[in-house]
């Protein structure tokens, strides 16, 4: 007998089919959101707006502002060193 081998008797079935489950029901709500976000964007970009820029405002708006400011000061900074500024 292989002594590496796990023993299955050892696993409790039920509480790891619960864990599997409760994962894949979150999975399937993830899939699920992630249609109606893409479902937003398109809306927004059938009346003008455009999803690109949508999603760095949303992005931007994850932040906290001390971050997000000097994030802005650095990429002024490396424009400006590049001379795109």
């Amino acid at each position: 007998m292989d002594t590496n081998a796990v023993d299955a008797s050892a696993v409790d079935g039920g509480h790891l089919r619960a864990f599997v489950e409760r994962i894949e029901k979150l999975e399937e709500e993830k899939r699920a959101i992630a249609d109606d976000i893409k479902d937003v964007y398109a809306e927004a970009k059938g009346t003008g707006f455009d999803p690109k820029i949508i999603r760095k405002i949303v992005s931007l708006r994850r932040q906290d502002k001390h971050k997000r400011q000097e994030e802005e000061e650095i990429l002024e900074l490396y424009l400006s060193a590049l001379g795109m500024e």
